[in-house]
């Protein structure tokens, strides 16, 4: 484990309110007055909130309930993203994205605007402090009819750390296509898009990400798999149209193995598909999703990764590339990362 910590990686999908230490649940909800907490104890709290039982998404999403209550001031959003940094560091992250929900950590008062200042300048301070090259993405829930002012909200900041918009919460009964004009905004303004699907909603889900609002990558993405025929020995042997379509035009994938577990997609890690699709050419990313909530880092994914899935070293390192290569950040600090950083560690560890 303790190699695998030190090998440089990239993030792609990682939710801020998914995330925050939970010593820091307990100090913020005592400042703020938030009596909400199943326990104050940060210990048993850390315990509370691992989902591995939620069984679905949209149980696993109920735990947001609490992150999200002590996130409502700029001091407290600021906070949590300069740790975020810190921790993603701790772990060998060298590249990272955070996404978060502006709209969401408005109930005392903050704008979306206001929000967005507050992490924005949380990850740089992070980064001045680390060897992380970081941006923001700014996430609109799907249930929710204020995408466009997300959006809207999230241009203004183009230029000055924030990255990309994102499309979040519960797929089913709430197609992507509905926040097109969002979508369309984000993209005008040069805002990179990644929309959640595949994840709780199948290929369907997928497909409208693509065809109707042009994302360029997809959050989780593993229902592709359902338009793949799949041999006795678990490799990928023929690819319906979309498929073809997701893997010829290296759509990438953000995968997060535990966190798809945790909401009842695989029964187990030997059998989540992304061992599959990485060996028939998906552009697939290695992701956290959740570090709070699923109880793991990225270390723990690459881990579990190599134990379950058979990866080596090389195909860690495959991935780590494909998300440099996929990432809304500025290009040139990616490919520098790329080859001064990552290829000469994983040349060392191979």
């Amino acid at each position: 484990m303790e190699s695998l910590r030190t090998l440089p990686k990239a993030v792609l999908h990682d939710h801020l309110d998914g995330g925050l230490r939970p010593e820091t649940i307990v100090e913020l909800a005592d400042e703020y007055g938030y009596q909400g907490l199943p326990t104050h104890d940060a210990d048993e709290l850390r315990r509370w909130f691992l989902q591995g039982d939620s069984g679905s998404l949209e149980a696993y999403l109920q735990a947001f309930d609490h992150t999200v209550s002590v996130m409502q001031t700029r001091e407290a959003l600021e906070r949590v993203a300069f740790e975020a940094i810190l921790d993603h560091a701790a772990d060998g992250v060298v590249y990272a994205e955070l996404r978060f929900g502006p709209s969401l950590h408005t109930r005392r008062g903050l704008s979306r605007h206001e929000a967005i200042e507050a992490v924005l300048a949380g990850v740089s301070r992070g980064m001045a402090q680390t060897d992380v090259a970081a941006g923001v993405i700014v996430s609109a829930l799907r249930q929710e009819e204020d995408s466009l002012a997300v959006a809207e909200a999230a241009a203004d900041f183009v230029g000055a750390g924030l990255i990309g918009f994102d499309l979040a919460g519960p797929e089913r009964g709430f197609p992507p296509d509905a926040h097109l004009a969002a979508c369309t905004v984000a993209r005008r303004a040069g805002l990179g898009l990644t929309i959640h699907a595949g994840e709780g909603d199948g290929p369907h889900s997928i497909w409208r990400a693509l065809s109707l609002c042009a994302a360029q990558r997809i959050g989780h993405g593993v229902r592709i798999i359902e338009e793949c025929i799949v041999d006795s020995q678990g490799s990928i042997t023929k690819l319906a149209p979309l498929a073809a379509r997701v893997r010829d035009h290296r759509v990438p994938l953000e995968v997060s193995m535990t966190s798809n577990l945790h909401t009842g997609l695989w029964p187990d890690a030997e059998h989540h598909p992304i061992g599959a699709l990485y060996r028939a050419g998906f552009a697939v990313t290695i992701n956290t999703d959740n570090r709070l909530m699923s109880g793991i880092t990225i270390t723990d994914e690459f881990s579990s990764l190599v134990d379950s899935q058979g990866f080596t070293t090389t195909d860690l390192l495959a991935c780590t590339m494909v998300a440099l290569d996929s990432g809304f950040g500025d290009y040139d600090q990616r490919r520098r990362i790329r080859d001064e950083v990552v290829r000469p560690a994983y040349a060392d560890a191979i």
